[in-house]
């Protein structure tokens, strides 16, 4: 299996966005995935995010979401919202390649930091982090408040 890892373009929004979906079925909260595509093309094209895709036989099959955030305390950093392979093609090293395409980004991108969230019940996820090396917080409780 040829693997190519490589920044996101206009063109892999609809499979960025279905991998999102796949996610959101994958973490019981499929009807809060609301977005839409065209949501995307506009955010995608001014910039409020980025991404790197895993391709294996001209199909995006894995993606890492993320974007620039700002740490008070340490600096630059960027947050990965979503990180997600095809479960067909889970265990093939395709989740390593876009995590260290992600950290690599964010040495580019001159972060001192690179931060995300996991469910406390991922355990796949949890020992994938916890095997490079992660720290994972478990004393910051998540806010938020929904606009609409």
């Amino acid at each position: 299996m040829e693997i190519l890892i490589r920044r996101a373009t206009h063109a892999d929004l609809d499979a960025i966005h279905e991998l999102v979906h796949d996610l959101a079925v994958y973490e019981n909260a499929e009807e809060q995935h609301i977005a839409t595509l065209a949501e995307y093309e506009r955010d995608f094209s001014e910039g409020i995010f980025q991404a790197i895709v895993a391709e294996v036989d001209d199909k995006v099959v894995g993606m890492v979401l993320f974007y620039m955030a700002y740490s008070t305390w340490k600096g630059r950093m960027l947050f990965l919202e979503d990180f997600v392979v095809k479960e067909d093609y889970r265990r093939y090293g395709l989740g390593q390649k876009l995590f260290d395409a992600f950290v690599a980004e964010g040495r580019l991108q001159g972060c001192r930091l690179v931060k995300w969230q996991v469910l406390d019940w991922n355990e796949p996820a949890l020992n994938f982090y916890h095997k490079n090396n992660a720290v994972i917080e478990k004393d910051w409780w998540n806010g938020k408040l929904f606009l609409d």
